[in-house]
């Protein structure tokens, strides 16, 4: 049974050129329709399945801080009646520096909000112009400083490397300022571009210039030398934590473990079928007032793709795949399943096999979607 739940909140006070979640720009929306639709819709799966074990909630976007202070306060007034919130070890809200009023922070810190998760993405103020980003640095400054003087301890900053004109030196000095927040938490992806964004469109079009591969892999070979100088733990490919502070929500995806998602475009596991929430907002709407669900694409996983997920997922985190683990959750020895594909990325560099784990090596780390790739669809094969 599922230990997390996800909501998801698609409304955002400006689009980011790189992002490809389903958002859509706030102003003239159904938002409190979207909201009362969202409260059925987990009504319904609560009375479906058990909930008793859910532990982690996140709620993402879009900006979930896009709402309003009292829009916010129905959905956690919601949230509370659902779930029983005394075993509740982690809820996050993501939020955007230049919405994260005193009012907000009073709100999610009344519903027992513990983790904020901010988006940052850069402190290089002409490359947050550039991707589409509002705030400056002063604002992140003053949010951050906010938060904790309203007792939030948990902050995460997410930043962006591989950004279009972004140098090495940029990128160093991005860490440098962010390292210097006192913060716990911190979460750093490359640049992806994925179809219908704005920097897809224009990178198709050629007007949109990314950095070399080979400065992008030195970049983030800088994030996790600078990451360990601090003391921060990199407990996941591009995650990194003080101890204690690893993200249990995210961590159950990466533990190939169950979990409820809600809202439009949202995804879920549970009792071993995935499911795809459908993305238009009044089509979301309409199918929750029909049936309480809002399902477009529904799969029942296979116990090869099972076990395909628990590689490549697994393999993400830095402590890797634990044999023992394996074996009790699929009844196969990992070897048996896996090991030419094992053997294969150990003579690479790739991988390595410790104190009953496999892992990736630091070359491993850099090069993490080969590896995945050698362990999809291998047993269809």
């Amino acid at each position: 049974m599922p230990k997390a739940v996800y909501i998801h909140i698609p409304f955002c006070e400006q689009i980011c050129h790189y992002c490809d979640f389903n958002k859509f720009y706030i102003q003239y929306q159904p938002v409190d329709e979207y909201l009362t639709a969202l409260y059925k819709e987990m009504q319904a799966s609560f009375k479906r399945y058990s909930h008793n074990r859910i532990r982690t909630i996140f709620i993402g976007g879009g900006t979930p801080t896009a709402l309003t202070a009292e829009q916010l306060d129905h959905l956690m007034n919601w949230i509370h009646e659902l779930l029983d919130m005394r075993h509740i070890e982690e809820f996050t809200v993501e939020a955007n520096p230049d919405n994260l009023t005193a009012d907000k922070l009073s709100v999610l810190k009344n519903a027992h909000v513990n983790r904020l998760s901010i988006g940052v993405q850069t402190f290089q103020e002409d490359l947050l112009k550039k991707i589409g980003r509002t705030h400056t640095n002063e604002v992140v400054f003053k949010a951050l400083k906010r938060a904790k003087k309203y007792g939030f301890d948990n902050l995460s900053i997410d930043l962006i490397y591989g950004l279009p004109g972004q140098s090495i030196e940029d990128f160093k000095k991005t860490l440098e300022t962010a390292l210097s927040l006192d913060l716990q938490h911190y979460s750093s992806y490359s640049l992806i571009l994925e179809p219908k964004t704005v920097f897809y469109n224009l990178w198709r079009k050629g007007k949109l210039t990314l950095p070399p591969q080979e400065e992008e892999a030195a970049m983030y070979e800088m994030l996790m030398e600078k990451m360990e100088q601090k003391g921060f733990h990199q407990y996941e490919i591009s995650n990194f934590a003080c101890k204690g502070y690893e993200s249990k929500h995210n961590l159950t995806y990466w533990n190939n473990e169950e979990y409820f998602g809600f809202g439009a475009g949202a995804h879920s596991y549970v009792n071993g079928v995935r499911r795809a929430n459908i993305g238009p907002l009044k089509k979301y709407i309409t199918s929750i007032e029909r049936s309480g669900y809002a399902y477009l694409e529904e799969h029942e996983v296979t116990l090869a793709e099972k076990m395909e997920e628990q590689l490549f997922l697994g393999l993400r985190k830095t402590e890797g795949v634990s044999f023992n683990m394996f074996e009790q959750k699929f009844a196969k020895p990992l070897y048996s399943v896996f090991g030419e594909q094992i053997e294969a990325q150990k003579k690479k560099g790739l991988l390595f096999e410790k104190d009953g784990y496999i892992f990736l090596t630091h070359k491993g780390k850099l090069l993490g979607n080969e590896v995945f790739q050698a362990f999809l669809s291998v047993l269809n094969n």
